[in-house]
Formats: C-alpha cells, structure tokens, sequence
C-alpha cells in the first residue's frame, strides 16, 4: 500500500527519483512495456512495497525487510519485529517518509527508522496476536496515526504512535477479515473486506459503509485519495472507482487484483495480480501491460521508479 496524501505523494515521488539514480540493480529479463526482473536476495513472498527518504523497501514472508540499495535489493532485517519470523502482509510509511511501518502474522507490528535503522516493536495490541494484513499511518515519525487491519474483522488503532496502552478498536462491519485499508487524511480513509464491503472513517473511530451491493468478488486493495474518489481492486480482474455519489466497475480480465494504485489527480494507475498481471490506467481506460513474470503479484508501487513485487522473492520495476 502506498501512501494516497497528494503532497506526500509527490515529495517521496521526488525522493524515490533521487534513490532511483543511485540503484539499478541487476536485470534478470525485461519486457516490451519497459517491466524488469530485478534479482533479490530471498525466494519469500513479498507483500509490501513502498518509498521512504532512504529509498525503496519490500516487506514479506519471515519477517523480511528489504531495501533497494545501490548494488541492488539488500535484507536489513530478517524475522519482523519480534525476530521470531512471523510474516510482514501490509505496510506504510509516515509523512515525509522517515518511518517504515509494516504488520503482519500472529500480531506482529513494527516501526523502522530508515535514517538510524531503529527498530520498535509495537507487536500484539492490548494483547491481541491476530495476523494483521495492512496497516495505514498518518502523520510524522515518532508522532503518527496507526491503523492496522486485522483478520478479525476489527481495525485497530493508536494516535499515540503505537505507545502501549495507547490502542483501541473498533469492528466495522460483520467481523469478515479487513483486506486493506489505506487513508488520505489524518483520520480520513476507507478499508475494505472479504465480506465485499468498504467502509469510510473522518475521524479514524467510527466507519459508515459506503457499497459496494452486488459486487459479487472479493477485495484485496484499496486506494483511497479522498471522501468521492476511492479505488478499489477485486478477484475476477474487477476494478471499482467511487466518484462520492455511485461506484463504477472495470472487468480487466481474470486476475485476482491484489492492489491498486492511482495518481490523486486519477491522471495514471496500477494494478496487479495473479499469474504477474499488471494493469495501467492512463485516466480513463485500464489496459493490460506486457510483464516479464509468471509469479502472482502482491502490491504495486507508483512513484519515479515503478515496482511490483510478489512471490519468490519477484521485484518489477519500471
């Protein structure tokens, strides 16, 4: 998941153009549309990817971290934050982009400083040790907003950047598992979850639902850049696109689409997914792009350099 904060996006698209001089990892193949593979040190799944003031990190399987250095993707860390390997499933960064949070199984979370390379664990709220599958965060390092989905159904929040005793909950809608969850605003956002509804918060506690009826697919992504214009990625190659008044489908194809991504101004987009389908929107149509990779793909990262990642360890980049 990538941050959806118009004047954020583009101050870590600028520095993810900086780190993208310096790193140009080495080719594995590449495609007509510009893709690459690029080689990584781990064959686990990634299923997270996103841009901060040192650069480019992928979080997945077994706790990993990565960072696309100049020699290429490096591990900086390995067994998440509590070091006992549980796998990393959603991640963000704060504004201005010094913090990399990530969540994941048996109620990992975790806060990374890219600049010092400290790392907090914030794992197991109020006790709880659901496996969490995203996690959105607003405002400054050491000071921020966290929002964490969880397979319970509940989304657990802190405004106290994860201080212990600082977590509460709230349980949106029937207790299916919340997929994703993503925000535009300090305390202004949607999530999505298994049961084929999104839900909106203004103020980060309380969550209304807002569709979708009939969608007849499950959701995995969510991108939200404000109360009438959300993205919303699906199983069977759907894509959905909230205007604040009706919800518009896309039929891409077959692909389960795990994550999109779209410009504020919804000028371009990506979206990714199973058998490694990538999708481009270009401000009015989605049109399949041409990827050099069979492997399912997780999340989608729009910026200076565009990348993907998914399994074995795959990392796209454009």
């Amino acid at each position: 998941m990538f941050d959806s904060n118009p004047t954020r996006r583009t101050m870590l698209k600028a520095i993810g153009g900086t780190a993208a001089v310096a790193a140009v990892p080495a080719s594995v193949q590449a495609s007509a549309d510009g893709w690459t593979v690029v080689e990584t040190p781990t064959g686990s799944a990634l299923h997270g990817v996103e841009v901060t003031t040192n650069g480019y990190y992928a979080v997945g399987e077994g706790g990993i971290v990565l960072r696309r250095a100049p020699e290429g993707w490096e591990k900086v860390l390995d067994g998440g934050p509590t070091g006992n390997g549980n796998s990393l499933f959603g991640s963000d960064t704060t504004d201005y982009g010094s913090a990399l949070w990530f969540v994941g199984a048996s109620g990992a979370i975790g806060e990374y400083n890219v600049n010092t390379g400290n790392l907090q664990d914030h794992s197991a709220p109020n006790d709880n040790t659901n496996n969490y599958n995203d996690v959105a965060v607003t405002g400054e390092g050491g000071a921020a907003n966290v929002y964490v989905a969880g397979d319970s159904g509940k989304i657990y929040y802190s405004f106290e950047n994860g201080k212990s005793q600082t977590w509460e909950y709230v349980t949106p809608g029937s207790g299916s598992a919340i997929q994703a969850i993503d925000f535009h605003d300090v305390r202004s956002g949607h999530a999505v979850d298994t049961n084929g509804r999104v839900f909106e918060t203004t103020d980060g506690v309380t969550w209304e639902p807002i569709g979708l009826q009939d969608a007849n697919v499950n959701f995995y992504g969510v991108d939200s850049d404000g109360t009438d214009d959300v993205w919303v990625s699906g199983g069977g190659g759907m894509v959905f696109h909230y205007d604040g008044a009706q919800w518009t489908p896309t039929d891409t194809g077959d692909a389960g689409l795990k994550d999109v991504e779209v410009a504020a101004d919804d000028a371009s987009g990506l979206t990714v997914g199973g058998g490694g389908k990538v999708y481009e929107y270009d401000g009015e149509k989605w049109a399949a792009v041409d990827a050099p990779t069979g492997s399912n793909l997780n999340a989608v990262l729009e910026s200076r350099t565009d990348i993907a990642v998914g399994a074995g360890g795959t990392v796209l980049e454009r």
